[in-house]
């Protein structure tokens, strides 16, 4: 079993910057890739970002790239999504999730999920 536990949400301006945490524990949790999805109020759970699990190795979404970065405290076994420039259309519970695959961008390709934590930009 592997836990997820993200933080760092908030509300910030258009144009600012966050970074959420996902700490994950369990046993072989430091084998999983790491990814971040996001869903707004409607709308599907969105792919992110993955880092894998050595945190060499990044993959982003077209939307977010050139403004977030994902990175990984490998002694922390601690993922970090560093958000910046961010718009409105941002705006969603962002989840922390763990995989044993690479570079897969559909949720049922993730065997872990975090509680997820509230990012709203405003305008």
């Amino acid at each position: 079993q592997v836990q997820l536990a993200e933080s760092g949400g908030g509300l910030v301006q258009a144009g600012g910057s966050l970074r959420l945490s996902c700490a994950a524990s369990g046993s072989s949790s430091s084998n999983y890739n790491m990814g971040w999805f996001r869903q707004a109020p409607g709308k599907e759970r969105d792919f992110v970002a993955v880092i894998d699990w050595s945190g060499y190795s990044t993959f982003f979404a077209n939307s977010v790239k050139g403004r977030f970065t994902i990175s990984k405290d490998k002694a922390k076994n601690t993922a970090y999504l560093q958000m910046n420039n961010l718009k409105p259309e941002d705006t969603a519970v962002y989840y922390c999730a763990a995989s044993p695959h690479w570079r897969v961008v559909a949720p049922g390709q993730y065997n872990y999920w975090g509680q997820g934590t509230q990012v709203t930009v405003s305008s």
